[in-house]
């Protein structure tokens, strides 16, 4: 492949093998996600403190070109839950002007990483910074909800977390009936539809009849139209943010964070991508994209954008097969400002309040933290300190801290795992048993092994082998023998390789881990993905048990 087809965003390549069936396929899953976006570009621009036509901008102009540019074939980009935290506290302290202003910067920031070849340098945010700040931007998400969830009458909510909460506390006595009813009805239709009418978006269910309710029997609920005024339909106009030099500097770090969330969670939902779509994004055209998205975005009165998980995969379900799909969805919404703008006014607030409360609660990656909580000290402490810093003081504080720590985990993981010993007769005797040397590989087993410390930032790695499992022996051993450390997302990288082995119809075993990362893997109950039987002592337990599983696959579980 040449070094300039390298850099062809995939809607170019998609298109020499494009049909009538691919195209009929890409409107149906293109409109079905535009009308998913609808109420959520909305909710997001709202949480982030900005009027709601900013969302359904950015999802607009950024969710064309993320498309249209990208390098994930189904990706569909636009505003998501990641930016509410910091895009609010950006608007608070420097205006609109300055969220602009740090757009565009963040925007440029990403152009160069990706034009660079840095688009896998995000490989390097460990876990339990990933999982810190997922968490603690949820818990800030739903915390700015209950406001306009219950109906209170506060006044200005303030920005801090203990602050706010004790203002809503206070005033919880001020609720309206009203509106907490919309906003029960709106989360049960939408946990309703999740449970029983999965190919049913529920988040569009919930706005229409929210919204039906709220006109039809003119109840007293606050509304976009009462707090905004209503959408302003026609086209985003363009418009050049005044530059202020004098923010150039303290926007840096703002910039930063959005650039760095903004590449995390696009190559996120890139790779879900991939997984539910069979096809492989390419990491450094996707970041190329979205950084013109994120300059081009504030130009037409958009927030941040960045790929959007949940978007994406009910991109895939609905039948989208190439990027066109991403690009019918930004003209869904672009048909629904030109035509039917001036309906948003009627949608209640509570409503989009309770999309907020499960798109918050998806979002924060829960089950994440009883397998965190296996894991070293250092790791635990990794993610509380993340995601408390998260909460009560500022996400670039607590992505800043987290690295911190993480660098300060990866320092001690390394240096842990240099030893110096004697060679001894029984060091000798002993390392005879890992030797391959003196030993056949049958023609059912394809042997891999994993040399040095196992942790964030080397764990793609693995990606190399998972694409080729079509092509290997029934039967996979992973020699771990010189894998001297491992963490969080080491773990998860093996956890994730052992699924999709098994997927592929495999048999997976592994031998020879040393003696630290073993406690780890069983404290993390590892065996679980790959069964006990199948981790040996060593190379030739393993093939031995090659052999009997060899046998065994056609009328047994590999997983025994």
């Amino acid at each position: 492949m040449s070094t300039r087809s390298n850099w062809l965003p995939k809607s170019v390549t998609a298109l020499k093998n494009y049909s009538r069936q691919k195209f009929v396929s890409d409107v149906i899953a293109g409109f079905t996600v535009g009308l998913v976006a609808l109420p959520l570009a909305m909710a997001f621009a709202i949480a982030s403190g900005v009027p709601p036509q900013a969302g359904l901008y950015c999802a607009v102009v950024a969710g064309f070109l993320i498309s249209a540019l990208g390098g994930s074939m189904t990706q569909i980009g636009g505003p998501t839950g990641a930016f509410v935290v910091v895009v609010f506290g950006i608007v608070a302290r420097y205006g609109i002007d300055g969220l602009y202003m740090c757009t565009l910067l963040a925007g440029i920031m990403l152009v160069i990483l990706g034009a660079t070849g840095l688009g896998t340098a995000v490989k390097f945010i460990p876990r339990p910074v990933v999982v810190g700040f997922t968490n603690g931007i949820a818990v800030t998400i739903a915390s700015t909800q209950i406001k306009d969830f219950f109906g209170l009458k506060t006044g200005p909510v303030p920005a801090e977390f203990l602050a706010r909460m004790e203002t809503l506390a206070r005033h919880f006595t001020t609720l309206s009936v009203a509106e907490t009813m919309l906003g029960v009805l709106g989360l049960g239709i939408i946990l309703f539809c999740t449970r029983y009418f999965k190919k049913v978006p529920g988040y569009v269910v919930a706005l229409f009849i929210g919204t039906g309710l709220a006109w039809l029997f003119r109840l007293p609920v606050e509304t976009i139209g009462s707090r905004f005024g209503g959408i302003p339909a026609g086209l985003p106009a363009f418009k050049i943010p005044q530059f202020r030099i004098d923010l150039v500097i303290p926007l840096i770090a703002p910039a930063i964070t959005v650039a760095m969330l903004g590449a995390i969670e696009s190559l996120m939902s890139a790779v879900v991508s991939d997984r539910m779509s069979g096809d492989k994004h390419n990491p450094n055209v996707e970041l190329v994209a979205q950084g013109i998205a994120n300059i081009v975005s504030p130009l037409f009165g958009g927030i941040p954008a960045t790929g959007a998980i949940a978007r994406t995969a009910t991109n895939i379900r609905s039948g989208a097969k190439t990027p066109v799909a991403g690009v019918i969805h930004a003209l869904t919404l672009l048909c629904v400002l030109l035509f039917a703008a001036p309906l948003a006014r009627f949608i209640p607030l509570a409503v989009l309040a309770a999309i907020l409360f499960i798109v918050s609660y998806k979002m924060g990656e829960w089950d994440e933290i009883p397998e965190l909580l296996k894991l070293s000290r250092l790791e635990i402490g990794t993610w509380l300190i993340t995601f408390g810093l998260t909460v009560f003081a500022d996400l670039t504080v607590a992505v800043e801290a987290g690295m911190i720590m993480a660098a300060l985990v990866f320092i001690r993981q390394v240096t842990r795992s240099t030893t110096i010993s004697e060679v001894t007769p029984e060091y000798v005797e002993d390392g005879r048993a890992h030797i391959l040397q003196d030993k056949d590989i049958p023609h059912y087993v394809t042997v891999f092994r994993i040399h040095g410390p196992f942790l964030f930032g080397a764990t793609d790695k693995l990606d190399e082998v998972t694409h080729r499992l079509a092509g290997l022996a029934p039967i996979i051993v992973l020699r771990l023998r010189n894998m001297t450390a491992i963490d969080a997302t080491g773990l998860q990288a093996l956890e994730q390789f052992a699924d999709r082995v098994h997927a592929s119809g495999r048999g997976l075993i592994l031998c020879g881990a040393l003696e630290r990362p073993a406690h780890l893997m069983k404290r993390a109950d590892f065996e679980d993905h790959v069964g006990r039987a199948n981790i040996c002592s060593n190379i030739g337990e393993a093939l031995e048990r090659a052999e009997q599983l060899f046998t065994d696959m056609g009328s047994e579980s590999i997983l025994v």
